[in-house]
């Protein structure tokens, strides 16, 4: 079976896990779910509150995370999807989070990263020179990485996919799969 593999931990937002992953699966593909270690992991559910300056934050669905990081054999996957939320900000100091990043990029396959997603490509160095959407607080670390921030709903940059955050999920996903099922059909 054709796998792609989603990189999590606790403080994912939790409709930027769900959504790709029900997807993936509706579609025929085998999808892992890998965090710091094989465990349930605590998503977040960020919201927009109309006169408040950033999202809110709420507890989300417990998801089991089927692999660790470090057992995680980037080969094995067709594509990888990054969901944002805080998880982000410390799974990017982890090494095999960047060493399965770095793969996906050096092997020109698919990626889908949304809202703080950006930071972990900006760790792992792979962001330079390309195009990306992120959740708007994140230009400057977009641009620092030697990107273009682009507010939008859904940028494409070679076969890389990149949104804002979770209301922009059916441009993000509808332009990700457009990508993926040209490249990797399901098996």
């Amino acid at each position: 079976m054709t796998k792609v593999l989603i990189l999590a931990g606790d403080a994912t937002e939790s409709l930027e896990l769900m959504y790709p992953y029900q997807r993936l699966l509706e579609e025929g593909y085998e999808v892992d779910i890998a965090a710091p270690s094989a465990k349930t992991i605590q998503t977040v559910v960020h919201d927009f509150v109309p006169g408040f300056d950033t999202y809110t934050e709420k507890p989300g669905y417990l998801v089991k995370a089927n692999k660790a990081f470090k057992d995680v054999k980037p080969e094995e996957y067709v594509a990888l999807i990054i969901p944002g939320g805080r998880a982000p900000e410390y799974i990017r100091n982890d090494p095999y989070v960047i060493k399965i990043v770095k793969h996906f990029f050096q092997k020109g396959k698919p990626v889908a990263q949304i809202c703080h997603a950006p930071l972990i490509l900006g760790a792992a160095g792979v962001l330079k020179g390309k195009k990306s959407a992120a959740y708007p607080a994140l230009k400057p670390d977009v641009e620092n990485a030697g990107a273009t921030f682009v507010d939008s709903a859904a940028v494409v940059d070679g076969n890389m996919v990149s949104a804002r955050a979770w209301p922009d999920h059916p441009s993000w996903m509808r332009e990700f799969m457009k990508i993926l099922k040209s490249k990797y059909p399901p098996k």
